[in-house]
């Protein structure tokens, strides 16, 4: 679909600013606690969620023509990955600044697994 790749170069340029504003910050050796805190962690994953999530939807948008299932699912597949792409760094900023986030993850983790399970099947055929 459309929307999963223009969302996912979206998401890759966002990434790529967000890496240019923690790397105009790292030389701190205590930005965020140090290098291993758990906020910077959670930070820099974040950053990268951005780009890996973006290319994952470019990558769906591109698998489209070879996935078999019926066009509901499909679109359920791709609003999961979207909704995946969007939540997963906002957890990370959400749990960088106050831990108790920690259950909100499930959000991101389910909605991916279930974009790749059915994209997975709809390329097997089934």
């Amino acid at each position: 679909m459309f929307i999963n790749e223009a969302f996912g170069w979206f998401w890759i340029i966002f990434g790529f600013l967000s890496g240019m504003v923690i790397g105009m910050l790292f030389h701190d050796e205590q930005w965020l606690g140090g290098y291993a805190s758990h906020s910077r962690r959670l930070i820099r994953l974040g950053h990268i969620a951005f780009v890996g999530l973006g290319m994952l939807n470019i990558l769906f948008a591109h698998s489209l023509e070879r996935i078999i299932l019926p066009q509901s699912l499909i679109a359920i597949a791709s609003w999961a990955f979207i909704i995946g792409g969007i939540s997963m760094p906002l957890c990370c900023g959400l749990m960088a600044w106050d831990k108790r986030w920690h259950m909100l993850f499930a959000v991101p983790v389910i909605s991916l697994l279930a974009g790749a399970i059915l994209t997975f099947l709809g390329l097997l055929r089934l």
